[in-house]
């Protein structure tokens, strides 16, 4: 006998908008309506006025509680407000929380929603103007996520290192060393693993890249895919360049039967667990494992009864290959099997915060499909740092849903001391080579020092940083100076 309280997925909406002319843009806030209303459709019931808790994903976009807009607008002005701080992995844990909040029951009827329009925002920045958007005051009644803080170590902000495309490129090229692998082969094998995303990406009808891309085109640099930081070319990037929105709705199975909506219908999340790396690339032990989504992945394949091996579906969170490779290794699945179900964050597209909502979505579809399958979904915030992980299937779990954080163990695993600065002989462990309009413009290089600890030291010599992208600098002996500059490279 099933719980009447079991959480369930019986609604999953989603939409791309794409726009030839910046007049023609929406805003954030009315896309999530557009896909509230996608996902009522989906549920085959007028629920959305009975919504009591209106949970939205933090974005790239000023609006203070959207939540409230979206609950007047839709009928429900009563509902609890919920929203997140930035993060890839919310979506994922916002899942996790309203399962929990269901069971527990707290709740019987909720909906997510996220959006991103980051295609329109890039055009308006061209045409210097702004895509105009509306107030949506107050605060929310839940936050998730905390008081939010710098994704970067201190050091590394010194340094200049403050973005994403400069960090998961020093993750990839330790990969490589790590693997053995010679740079040609490595740009190869990677630009195949890219390239079987896009395979999937054109046979799912959200993708925002459908055209075929072979993996040839993905690695070689052109006048359309250009070098943005070593190895990586725009092809390798998260495409951040979209519009597009999502929303979830979940209920109990009681209320699912109270609305009348077909079984057919209903998505069962069977676990949810989450974890965090120690904080910022500085202090990692290494640049190409993750012990959190190691520890993660475990506990999530014996809540859920299952193992890698007999996953049917998996959408690994992809901004980058290297997060693609190292949660693949982690959690023991090959990266010869599809490891996505949308073409990832390059070709299914990458709404910042909100792509795991995509994910979820399309899962939803094809497990209504094959209800007899499960479905991994990982989510991914920061540098390879915030982990949040949900199993999903068609059939009821055996057990009622559970939700854990292994963050105790995560913790108990040894750190890395990092230094603001180092003079004498270190180690290079990675480095990338960041791409100005004119070429190569800084290497940002992580070296160890003979006791184990980690310093950063940047570049700007042209012919060191040419010879960076030929040759492997891993592993290489190098000498630090007063001026925290490299002297000499052995």
């Amino acid at each position: 006998m099933i719980n009447p309280n079991t959480p369930i997925i019986v609604g999953a909406g989603q939409l791309q908008h794409r726009i030839n002319e910046l007049q023609d843009a929406i805003e954030p806030v009315d896309l999530m309506l557009q896909a509230c209303d996608l996902a009522e459709e989906d549920s085959q019931s007028k629920l959305l006025d009975k919504v009591q808790s209106v949970r939205v994903i933090r974005g790239m976009w000023p609006y203070e509680n959207p939540a409230r807009y979206i609950a007047e607008q839709i009928g429900a002005p009563g509902s609890q407000t919920v929203g997140t701080v930035f993060g890839g992995n919310y979506n994922q844990v916002m899942v996790n929380q309203t399962a929990e909040n269901i069971l527990a029951g707290e709740l019987d009827l909720v909906l997510i929603a996220g959006a991103e329009i980051g295609y329109s925002q890039a055009k308006a920045r061209k045409a210097g103007t702004r895509v105009n958007m509306r107030k949506t005051p107050g605060t929310y009644d839940v936050l998730l996520g905390g008081s939010q803080q710098s994704e970067h170590h201190e050091y590394e902000i010194a340094k200049g290192i403050q973005t994403p495309i400069q960090v998961y490129p020093i993750y990839e090229n330790a990969i490589r060393f790590h693997r053995g692998e010679s740079i040609e082969d490595h740009s190869r094998r990677v630009s195949e693993l890219w390239s079987r995303f896009n395979d999937i990406a054109r046979d799912n009808p959200h993708a925002w890249i459908r055209e075929n891309i072979s993996a040839e085109e993905i690695r070689t640099v052109s006048k359309s895919n250009r070098a943005v930081s070593f190895p990586y070319t725009k092809l390798m990037n998260s495409n951040n360049a979209v519009d597009m929105a999502a929303a979830l709705i979940m209920c109990s199975v009681k209320k699912a039967k109270q609305l009348s909506i077909p079984e057919h219908l209903w998505v069962y999340p069977h676990a949810g667990v989450e974890g965090r790396d120690h904080f910022s690339a500085s202090v990692r032990d290494n640049f190409y494992s993750s012990p959190a989504i190691r520890l993660v992945g475990e506990r999530i394949f014996d809540l859920a009864g299952t193992s890698a091996n007999e996953l049917d579906y998996v959408d690994l969170y992809s901004c980058f290959p290297s997060a693609v490779q190292v949660a693949a290794t982690e959690l023991g699945l090959s990266e010869l099997r599809p490891l996505t179900v949308t073409g990832g964050l390059t070709f299914g597209g990458g709404p910042v915060n909100n792509y795991v909502m995509h994910s979820i979505a399309r899962m939803v579809e094809l497990l209504r499909a094959s209800p007899e399958k499960k479905g991994l979904i990982t989510a991914n915030g920061g540098n390879l740092y915030k982990h949040a992980h949900g199993i999903y299937s068609g059939q009821p779990p055996e057990k009622d849903f559970q939700r854990v954080d292994v963050q105790d163990d995560i913790d108990a695993l040894p750190a890395r001391e990092c230094l603001p600065e180092f003079e004498g002989d270190a180690i290079i462990e990675s480095y990338t080579v960041m791409y100005g309009g004119l070429g190569p413009s800084v290497a940002h290089i992580a070296c160890q020092t003979p006791e184990g600890q980690r310093v950063w030291i940047n570049s700007e010599d042209p012919d060191l940083m040419q010879a960076m992208t030929g040759e492997e600098f891993c592993g290489r002996e190098v000498t630090i100076d007063q001026e925290q500059c490299i002297g000499s490279v052995k």
